[in-house]
């Protein structure tokens, strides 16, 4: 029987995950990190990006995330973001338009707020986008 971790995927909304994972794959700030049981602590912001576990037995769970926080624990990884989505409820069809809607609200934005606010949109839709594209390769 293969070591395994306990993670947490946990949006602002609901706990989304909880279970053991042989490995953990999450977008981190300075490049992909994969996590394995026993791993050294560390706590790393995480990008828009896709979470993937090797729950075992060859299969695999996919989840896109907005952004948020990793903890890593030698027996447990928390993944702590404001949006939290299963791979399989993601919409394609939506993610292209709230990429639209905040490309041009980028245009019509005067502040550095408002124009940061919209370039994370954009970077938060084009990842989801990313992450069902490479889904719909693995299937």
């Amino acid at each position: 029987m293969a070591m395994t971790i306990h993670v947490d995927i946990v949006s602002a909304e609901e706990q989304i995950f909880s279970g053991p994972a042989e490995m953990v794959y999450a977008p981190a700030v300075m490049g992909e990190v994969g996590i394995a049981p026993r791993h050294t602590p560390l706590v790393s912001p995480l990008k828009p990006g896709e979470v993937r576990l090797d729950v075992g037995g060859g299969k695999e769970e996919f989840f896109f995330i907005s952004g948020g926080i990793l903890e890593v624990q030698p027996h447990v990884v928390t993944v702590l973001s404001d949006t939290a989505i299963r791979a399989d409820d993601l919409n394609e069809a939506a993610a292209i338009e709230a990429k639209k809607r905040a490309e041009d609200a980028l245009s019509d934005q005067q502040s550095d707020m408002e124009i940061a606010k919209a370039r994370a949109e954009i970077a938060a839709a084009a990842a989801q986008i990313a992450a069902i594209q490479k889904l719909k390769i693995r299937r």
